[in-house]
């Protein structure tokens, strides 16, 4: 038998539902009141307002994420007594905490927990009304970041407030901790919790409870994970409702009283929707108090309820010097110390090697704890306050092998080579073989993308992400991170059917994907947009299969020279396929012929005038008109010579800031040291970001002719690669070219880092509207930040610059095809 407490329940809302239970029984199925123990008489009230408005996700644009660090076991993540498993993951964005995983990685359980600040004759939403700063609470004696605890302050933009917080996770249970400092400059100052949660990465499903002095949230699911919040000081009083009908905001907005409180948003599991939790807090009188909280996460109740506590108790202190490391656990700090090469690094950096630091931390939080190596693009939904959240949707939490390559070749760089190692492993995990749920034809090619657990998601061919990780494979082996034995049976295992793959292709049946693969036409390039014969996916093809022929060599199979005959085929015909000798961008001012690559000939013929897919809202236009600078990593793998004429023409035009906005790729931008530095778009005509007229996010109401990608970061790393490869092959690599090329390449990728070192997806180029964020010239936009591939290209830019060449540079391919 369960009682339950009576609580306040004045309303003036009608629709007001409350129910007395006198002596409820059989309420095991009740889950909104499960293991509750008050007394009766009891009244429950329930929130009215289902199912509230529809849930989106947070702001994308983080400027800080977290997680504990965990040492691998054997390869693995593997929990035990002396070494929990701590499987939290946060998010910072416009000083609030945003999307929370547990579980796995990409499992939002909530989607943002801020304050609300009540005053005399206001009342502010700590996102929308304060001005925000974040740096980290551990540093070292120059300044670089040692874990992924942040600080953030909140001030008012009148002055009234401020809000401290202090955020990091606990690494021996599954659990956030929260340090939180109220100060008033003025008397009257209550503040109010407000938690939006986002049970098991959806919005529409919830069900929220106030429980004693614990907030508790779950889904109506029988398998649903629970979320408790708890603090150190008790709440004034609570309130559970439904998002913008019954919720705390609703509530204090008439009359700046939380004078509608709820138990619960339901009793039993039919009523569900977005649901929020609002607790209100002491009032301060131009004084200020602390408050410790701490977001429990669990299977059931108990276990959520059991974490929460047991991190409160623990206390501040205890919890942040096990995140960092201490005497008893391994914690950040320890694994920066792994890493030799970074003191060396960060010489090569114009920040003293804070972005490096930084970037390494971000690289190693974005990896799933429950599937070792996996890992994934950025721990952010694209665009996400304006993507429904209904439904389930791993947005950029996910694998690609195309970023996870960039970022196991990034733990390389830096002296990790147990991650690469097993992130590489994992790789057979998103292999398609005959095993593959669903799937008939040819095996050895990688998944588009898939969840951490190999679950499928998109199901596009991509030649170049099943070029990759025979790369990253034979990298590892050089490195000796893989030894002889280990090369030869995962070339068996997993490298051989790709490299089989990337000559022959073959029929592909899987999901819509019905097709007929016919190598080196790709069904989709490393923007997944187009098909055809793209130079960047040729330069890994070609990369992927000389290494393959090594190996094979290596493994004593007679397909070595197969292999390399392949790769030597593809590289001649190039010029046939992808090089344009036609259309205006192929005559300079003298009328002389200028041959460039294109960025993909759909049908390998460059000089007609065959017109790209639609996509991303534009229209598809010839093929000559469209620039992209993927021709670059046939000089960073050794395909071509950085000196090859054709290469250099190509770089002209990518640098043609006289172009039209819609075809020029080239922006320049203002870094610290005052000077300019270069950023540039994927490719003319992409539609990829925010609408130029209205100022809409990416397809947010629908895809519009008006979209337009801006500049994308880790092109400046790119294109720094190919200038040292271009003054190593001149013979002109000396001090002062060398601190030239750290000045604006290096310099250029840390202008475009956040306050909190994060590295964007997309940075505002300052064509069009700037959006409802007023974004500056060179801001992260609500793209993806961080984005992983971003913080990789930084880190490897770095290495090349330390070691004076390119990094992810193929010598094998460059010998073989000379």
């Amino acid at each position: 038998m369960l009682k339950v407490r009576s609580i306040i329940k004045k309303s003036p809302l009608s629709s007001v539902i409350t129910i007395a239970l006198l002596g409820l029984s059989g309420c095991s199925e009740n889950q909104s009141v499960k293991n509750v123990q008050l007394a009766p008489p009891s009244v429950i009230s329930i929130a009215p307002g289902a199912p509230g408005a529809d849930p989106v996700w947070a702001f994308s644009g983080k400027t800080g994420i977290g997680t504990s660090y965990e040492p691998y076991t054997e390869g693995q993540y593997q929990g035990s007594e002396t070494n929990p498993i701590s499987k939290v993951w946060f998010s910072v964005a416009q000083g609030i905490l945003t999307e929370t995983m547990y579980g796995m990685i990409h499992n939002a359980q909530i989607k943002e927990l801020q304050f609300v600040i009540v005053g005399n004759g206001f009342i502010d939403t700590e996102k929308d009304h304060t001005n925000s700063t974040i740096e980290y609470l551990h540093t070292d004696a120059q300044g670089r970041p040692q874990s992924l605890a942040y600080k953030i302050v909140n001030k008012d933009k009148d002055g009234k407030y401020q809000i401290e917080k202090h955020i990091f996770t606990d690494p021996n249970r599954d659990s956030l901790m929260m340090k939180v400092v109220f100060t008033a400059f003025e008397d009257g100052i209550t503040p109010y919790l407000y938690a939006n949660p986002h049970i098991d990465n959806s919005g529409a499903n919830d069900i929220a409870t106030v429980d004693d002095n614990a907030l508790i949230a779950h889904t109506n699911a029988k398998d649903s994970s629970v979320l408790t919040i708890r603090s150190d000081v008790d709440f004034v009083k609570a309130s559970a409702g439904f998002v913008g009908t019954s919720d705390g905001i609703a509530d204090l907005t008439d009359n700046g009283q939380l004078d509608n409180t709820y138990q619960t948003t339901a009793t039993d599991k039919a009523t569900v929707g977005n649901v929020a939790l609002t607790a209100q807090y002491p009032t301060l009188n131009s004084n200020s108090y602390t408050v410790n909280f701490t977001l429990g996460f669990g299977a059931d109740k108990q276990a959520s309820l059991d974490n929460a506590n047991t991190t409160l108790a623990l206390g501040y202190d205890a919890v942040l010097s096990a995140y960092l490391g201490d005497e008893k656990h391994l914690g950040w700090k320890d694994y920066l110390a792994s890493l030799t090469p970074l003191t060396a690094m960060a010489n090569n950096t114009t920040d003293g090697g804070k972005l490096l630091y930084a970037s390494a931390l971000v690289l190693k939080a974005q990896e799933d704890k429950t599937h070792a190596g996996a890992l994934i693009a950025s721990l952010s939904n694209p665009w996400g306050d304006t993507v429904s959240a209904k439904v389930g949707s791993t947005g950029y939490k996910a694998v690609w092998p195309r970023d996870f390559y960039q970022c196991a070749m990034a733990f390389l760089a830096m002296g990790d080579t147990q991650t690469p190692k097993v992130a590489f492993e994992y790789l057979k995990k998103v292999q398609v073989t005959a095993n593959t749920p669903g799937y008939e034809g040819t095996p050895g090619w990688f998944l588009q993308k898939t969840h951490v657990d190999g679950e499928i998601e998109w199901v596009g061919v991509q030649l170049d992400q099943t070029a990759m990780p025979i790369m990253l494979g034979w990298k590892l082996w050089q490195a000796g991170v893989l030894n002889d034995a280990e090369a030869t049976h995962w070339y068996h295992q997993m490298l051989k059917p790709a490299a089989d793959f990337l000559i022959t292709g073959g029929k592909v049946k899987l999901d819509w994907n019905d097709t007929q693969i016919n190598p080196p036409s790709t069904q989709q390039e490393r923007w997944e947009e187009q098909a055809g014969y793209s130079p960047s996916t040729t330069a890994a093809v070609i990369a992927g299969l000389v290494a393959a022929s090594e190996l094979a060599t290596l493994a004593k199979d007679q397909n070595s020279a197969l292999y390399l005959n392949a790769a030597r085929q593809l590289e001649g015909e190039l010029a046939a396929t992808m090089i344009a000798n036609t259309g205006d961008f192929a005559q300079n001012n003298q009328g002389e012929t200028k041959p460039f690559y294109l960025r993909i000939s759909p049908n390998g013929t460059p000089n007609a005038a065959d017109k790209l897919l639609d996509n991303n809202g534009k229209t598809g236009i010839d093929q000559r008109l469209i620039l992209d600078g993927g021709f670059l990593e046939l000089v960073r793998y050794g395909v071509k010579n950085a000196q090859d004429p054709i290469i250099q023409n190509s770089v002209t035009l990518v640098d043609n800031t006289q172009l039209e906005d819609n075809l020029r790729l080239k922006y320049e931008f203002i870094a610290k040291d005052g000077t300019k530095i270069p950023g540039y778009r994927r490719y003319g005509n992409d539609g990829y970001g925010e609408d130029t007229v209205t100022g809409l996010s990416y397809a947010e109401k629908g895809n519009t002719e008006q979209q337009r990608g801006r500049v994308w970061p880790f092109f400046t790393g790119e294109r720094g690669h190919y200038e040292l490869a271009l003054a190593k092959a001149v013979g002109d690599l000396t001090p002062v070219t060398k601190k030239q090329l750290i000045n604006t390449y290096v310099q250029g990728m840390e202008t475009f880092a956040n306050q909190g070192l994060m590295l964007p997806e997309q940075s505002w180029d300052g064509v069009g509207n700037t959006t409802r964020y007023q974004y500056t010239m060179g801001q992260g936009t609500n793209s993806a930040t961080p984005l992983a591939w971003t913080h990789a290209e930084y880190v490897k830019l770095v290495r090349s610059m330390t070691d004076e060449q390119v990094w992810d540079h193929y010598p094998i391919v460059e010998k073989k095809l000379r």
